[in-house]
């Protein structure tokens, strides 16, 4: 099978964005003008094709990403919708990954949100280059330039308006577009294709401005534009767009658009924008991974004749096919019931079916090439962050990090009946989402799941009702606290000795414990010289060292940020082995931290609270009675209030109600994790007796 579209025609894209600041609708929009869908899904309504679980449609919000393809103007756009909760930052984090291109867009009242910033943050992190959306123009308190100068003073970006707004709030009826010195109308609120007219007399001043500026910008940016814009010359639309397609993809300027895609306006200039200046899997640099014999950085062109190599970058478990894993294909090709290799996990795998997705309808396909993004069937050993490649050319790409969870809830089963399928489904949730965590108290016996917020949680339990079957009862919110030392521990000699019939055990560790960084995990040094300790134990070290990590002293909370260097030591003959010496690291580690003056560490969560502003005095009330640190207030439009502030996050649970009840409902907050710590003497008392 050959090629439907040639690779410089493919843009894989993802639409991000904060809450509420209509990424599901301006899909919807772009696949209604695609020709994907007849009519126009609606979130209120709950008829969106992307948001296609109960419960996105439901709470309407979008709680995982989906993945749709669409056909325009000759090429092919493979969107991915994510969610804009930061209960989902996994969501997002993994989308960009193996994105090559973004839209984030931008409520035109609100501008750049908290959220906003962390998804620009995360784009920054993967070097994705992106155009922005101003949406919601037919919004009261709507302001182009208000959103374009809060993307430059807050993102730092450096933002060009290649359009200017017809109308505002309710009378928002099309935009300049300011390469042609045009005017684009819309009539309806279908949105179908625009009116072309000439620039209103009232905004010709302004236009000129707004393109002069726009010619500047873009004329910085190229060495030959910049001598024909300083001597005066004519630069062609053709130059300009050149120029501008060459700086986007170098991350230099990024474009800003607007529209109402709730009123369908604005969409096609942003779709034909999107082929512009967005790039192809051709114009990125190519792939980086390793070697995994050699360790050898290498890398992979996007060509169907360089050698497979993907990432699997998501996992989903399907009620009518399975297990389905979504793979970004970054070279080579890839055939239905083919075999290839996971060098991560070193295991083969067979291809069972390749699939187009389609957010939760699929088609099948006989073959996958480089730059498509498609679903496969009948993996069993690959999760997220694995590669996929062939066996004679090996090659790991980079995995996927993703951040701690930071809240966690008992869970148990109502029956006996659920017990078995509670660690089933318990067990395919957290393979789809890796910030979902389930373990075992070792104290209690209780079965724990974590995850990164009130919400995530929520929605995975009621998943396990509506998919599996499953009825749990769940406890109170449990914070992820965390244990750490204040002061350094010198030496710290530990004989692991026992004597039984035939052969013993013997290990002899010295250690050092040092307090580490913030956020810097546990560290390991191995300063053994001499061979005192054999270096086939050195591991065994490390290992026992970070499973006695995993709970504390204090409270068995996972031990963090220590600095860990094992410099001396010895061993016997016959009596020291893995065991031994794992034993021994890991009781000579307990020990440390219990001299090392242990403390507990709660994380702290960068809250924004928006309201009305006649309510700003209680809710400077309310967070300093949550032991929270105001940071600042900023006077939006419309009359709001955002309130910025540090709270602990065992400070925020039911906070919603309170803040509803005391604005009317007319308040909304949100919330991400900034740091851990450290916890007050009063308050580890509480904590460790378990009021």
């Amino acid at each position: 099978m050959t090629r439907k579209y040639p690779l410089e025609k493919y843009r894989n894209i993802g639409i991000i964005a904060h809450i509420d600041a209509g990424k599901t609708t301006t899909t919807e929009r772009i696949l209604y003008y695609t020709g994907k869908t007849h009519q126009i899904g609606s979130v209120d309504d709950g008829t969106t094709v992307t948001d296609w679980m109960d419960q996105e449609r439901e709470r309407g919000i979008t709680i995982v990403s989906a993945a749709v393809s669409a056909e325009w103007k000759s090429h092919l756009i493979n969107i991915i919708d994510t969610p804009g909760h930061i209960d989902f930052t996994a969501e997002v984090q993994r989308s960009l990954r193996v994105l090559d291109g973004g839209v984030v867009a931008f409520d035109a009242v609100q501008g750049v949100e908290p959220q906003s910033e962390t998804v620009w943050r995360q784009a920054d992190l993967f070097g994705v280059p992106r155009i922005c959306f101003i949406n919601k123009m037919d919004r009261v308190g709507a302001s182009f330039q208000n959103a374009v100068n809060m993307i430059e003073d807050r993102l730092g970006a450096n933002p060009v308006m290649v359009q200017v707004p017809i109308g505002v709030e309710e009378d928002f009826e099309g935009v300049v577009d300011l390469f042609e010195e045009r005017a684009l109308i819309w009539e309806d609120d279908q949105g179908s294709a625009p009116i072309i007219k000439e620039i209103p007399a009232e905004l010709e001043d302004k236009a000129a401005q707004k393109r002069d500026l726009l010619v500047e910008k873009i004329a910085e940016t190229d060495d030959a534009l910049t001598l024909k814009y300083l001597e005066g010359e004519e630069i062609s639309v053709g130059e300009l767009k050149a120029a501008l397609r060459k700086a986007v993809i170098a991350n230099e300027i990024t474009p800003v658009y607007c529209g109402s895609s709730l009123r369908s306006r604005g969409v096609q200039p942003l779709l034909d924008a999107v082929i512009d200046y967005l790039p192809s899997p051709l114009d990125i640099p190519p792939v980086q991974g390793t070697d995994p014999e050699s360790e050898e950085e290498i890398e992979r062109l996007a060509a169907d004749d360089k050698p497979l190599s993907g990432l699997v970058f998501k996992i989903v478990t399907d009620p009518y096919v399975g297990r389905l894993a979504y793979i970004r294909l970054y070279s080579g090709t890839m055939d239905q019931r083919a075999s290839v290799y996971n060098p991560t996990k070193r295991k083969k795998e067979r291809i069972g079916r390749l699939l187009r997705m389609y957010a939760d309808r699929r088609e099948n396909i006989e073959e996958a090439h480089a730059g498509d993004i498609v679903a496969v069937l009948g993996l069993k050993n690959s999760f997220t962050g694995d590669t996929l490649c062939v066996e004679d050319h090996p090659i790991i790409l980079e995995d996927i990090t993703f951040p701690d969870p930071v809240i966690s809830v008992a869970i148990e089963p109502k029956t006996s009946e659920d017990q078995d399928k509670l660690s089933g489904a318990l067990h395919k949730l957290s393979e789809e989402d890796p910030t979902f965590k389930v373990r075992t108290d070792p104290d209690t016996g209780q079965t724990l799941i974590s995850g990164m917020g009130e919400l995530h949680l929520e929605v995975l339990t009621v998943r396990m009702t509506r998919e599996f079957d499953v009825q749990a009862r769940i406890g109170r919110p449990r914070v992820a606290y965390r244990e750490s030392i204040t002061r350094p521990v010198r030496e710290l000699d530990y004989r692991h000795v026992k004597q039984t019939g035939g052969r013993g055990q013997f290990a002899h560790v010295v250690l050092e414990l040092l307090p580490g960084e913030d956020a810097s995990g546990i560290e390991f040094e191995d300063d053994i010289y001499g061979g005192a300790i054999p270096r086939e134990f050195i591991s065994a070290v490390e290992k026992g060292i970070r499973s006695a990590a995993e709970s504390g002293t204090l409270a068995g909370y996972p031990v963090t940020d220590i600095k860990v260097r094992l410099y001396d030591g010895s061993s016997h003959d016959v009596d020291s082995s893995d065991m031994a010496f794992q034993t021994a690291a890991s009781l000579a580690f307990r020990e440390g931290v219990r001299r090392g003056r242990p403390v507990l560490q709660e994380p702290v969560m960068k809250v924004e609270v928006v309201i009305p502003e006649e309510y700003l005095g209680e809710i400077i009330g309310q967070m300093n009675s949550r032991r929270g640190d105001v940071l600042g207030m900023e006077l939006r439009p419309g009359g709001t209030q955002a309130v910025r502030a540090m709270v602990p996050l065992a400070e925020m649970f039911g906070y919603a109600t309170e803040l509803r009840s005391a604005t009317q409902g007319r308040g909304v907050f949100t919330m991400e994790f900034d740091h851990y710590a450290k916890v007050s003497e009063e308050l580890s008392q509480k904590i460790i007796s378990g009021e």
